[in-house]
């Protein structure tokens, strides 16, 4: 098989160890992929803040896909090229649908450079917290919306998903990653996948020369846009059901083992 011209990963449960660290031998496979030709793409829920180190610790540049691909970021320059809000109207319309869809929901909204977030609202990324800011009126907020972040305590991700998916129908784009009783709401046509085959598209890369790694459901469309996807063995049990190649777990270096075989 012809070594993939594009490396695509997530980060946490996937590139990233238990520890949030980037392994030496991973840091080495992905060197050596980069060294064959590949672009290296990070392709994560987190904001372009929050990637920057481990960018560094894994020896990577070019561009980043974040927010759920509602941000392309360079990460040499440092700077957001391209961005997919959530319109006003459309985030309001998602307030009053999840209310009466959802039990007790709590919002907070993503804007790329930090957190908004209302009243009783919490702070769930600590690391994060100098970037996170309780505000007393969240919707007369006029910054843009990469995502709306909804809560329900004591309530699982599944759960909430499901009730928010048919409340919400195509009014947006609905997933959910690592973080308890969070659903991540981004635009319509805003997804991991869109603006990776948006990326590729531009590069001239086809599907099957990609090789993707993820771990939940927000990734479950970039695995099976990639001509290669891998979930990862500590994967949510939906993304284990629909993707059939399987590598290790993230803290037995699952990308690593992938990569030194395709690019050995």
């Amino acid at each position: 098989m012809t070594a993939p011209r594009l490396v695509a990963t997530d980060l946490d449960g996937t590139l990233l160890d238990s520890a949030r660290q980037v392994s030496p031998r991973t840091r080495a496979a992905l060197q050596r992929a980069a060294a064959a030709g590949a672009q290296i793409v990070i392709i994560t829920a987190r904001p372009p803040r929050n990637i920057l180190a481990i960018a560094e610790q894994a020896g990577v540049g070019g561009l980043a896909l974040c927010s759920n691909g509602a941000l392309r970021y360079d990460l040499t320059a440092k700077t957001v090229t391209a961005a997919s809000p959530l319109e006003p109207a459309t985030v309001g319309k998602l307030r009053d649908l999840l209310r009466e869809a959802l039990p007790d929901p709590l919002y907070a909204i993503e804007t790329g450079h930090g957190v908004l977030m209302e009243p009783g609202y919490p702070v769930l990324v600590p690391e994060d917290a100098p970037n996170r800011r309780h505000v007393a009126d969240l919707w007369a907020e006029t910054e843009p919306v990469a995502k709306l972040l909804v809560r329900c305590e004591g309530h699982t991700s599944d759960e909430l998903f499901t009730a928010a998916t048919a409340a919400v129908g195509e009014l947006a784009e609905i997933t959910y990653s690592g973080i308890s009783s969070v659903l991540e709401i981004s635009a319509p046509g805003v997804t991991k996948a869109t603006a990776l085959a948006a990326l590729c598209a531009e590069l001239g890369i086809a599907p099957e020369q990609v090789v993707a790694f993820g771990d939940m459901p927000n990734d479950l469309a970039v695995l099976a846009f990639a001509g290669h996807g891998y979930a990862m063995a500590n994967s949510h049990p939906s993304v284990l059901a629909a993707i059939p190649r399987h590598t290790l777990s993230n803290d037995e270096d699952g990308v690593a083992a992938v990569l030194e075989t395709l690019y050995s």
